[in-house]
């Protein structure tokens, strides 16, 4: 408790994991939702809504990865400054 409260352990890697499994989420449910509304099962809508999920998919963890980086060189900082 008392690294959380000093903040010598980082929550949002946590928080940002949960984020990513949520965009997932939404990006697949987007992406059947179009599959079934656009162009009602045409090959146009089946088309929109695969790209829909791939780029949701693609993009959350690009997304992701990026905000993670900046902790992990926060960690490889805190790492380099401990040192004697």
């Amino acid at each position: 408790m008392r690294s959380l409260l000093f903040f010598d352990a980082m929550v949002a890697p946590r928080i940002i994991t949960f984020v990513y499994w949520l965009l997932l989420f939404v990006a697949a449910v987007g992406g059947i939702g179009a599959m079934f509304s656009l162009g009602r099962m045409s090959f146009s809508g089946f088309a929109t809504g695969l790209a829909i999920i791939v780029g949701g998919a693609l993009g959350a963890r690009i997304w992701c990865e990026l905000l993670m980086v900046l902790f992990k060189i926060n960690e490889h900082t805190q790492k380099m400054a401990e040192r004697p």
